[in-house]
């Protein structure tokens, strides 16, 4: 795949200033979120997407597909997010061999609680920065490459590459 065609000074620059910009922004965020509720970003994506699910509940691989995280990321984080009784994992009801992701009252108070912050704090210091022409660009920019990605993954699985089950 590799050509070894130096970067253009344009690709350079946008290669360049996205990933310090997203490794700054993500670091600012990290910092306050924390500071201000007392939860990473990590927790804070989890327990969103908890928070947003039907009854505060999602199957495992539901939960890993929605943030689009590795199997051991997420099973490392239910568990550190499990000990501090935000979340608990139970066995799927419907299937044996996975498990559920559940929101507890602590986890839902602590989402309730940073939501309003942490969204005021990313239009501050992203979002309302951007004209509309800008947010659609980068709404059609993120995704035309996690398209380009994930048709990526699926070819890979598609060729046994990757067999990866449900169960955390």
């Amino acid at each position: 795949m590799g050509d070894g065609i130096p970067l253009t000074p344009r690709e350079r620059r946008a290669w360049t200033s996205y990933q310090r910009m997203s490794a700054a922004l993500q670091a600012h965020l990290q910092q306050s979120l924390h500071r201000d509720c007392g939860l990473s970003l990590a927790d804070y994506e989890v327990l969103f997407a908890l928070y947003t699910s039907p009854e505060g509940r999602l199957r495992a691989l539901d939960l890993r597909c929605a943030l689009g995280w590795e199997k051991s990321r997420l099973s490392h984080q239910i568990r550190r997010m499990a000990e501090r009784e935000l979340l608990c994992r139970e066995p799927n009801p419907a299937d044996a061999r996975s498990a559920v992701v559940c929101i507890l009252d602590k986890g839902r108070k602590a989402i309730e609680k940073a939501a309003p912050e942490y969204l005021a704090r990313l239009r501050a210091d992203f979002l309302n920065l951007l004209t509309p022409a800008q947010l659609d660009a980068l709404t059609e920019i993120s995704e035309t490459v996690l398209t380009h990605l994930i048709r990526q993954e699926h070819e890979r699985e598609q060729d046994g590459e990757d067999a990866t089950g449900d169960q955390l």
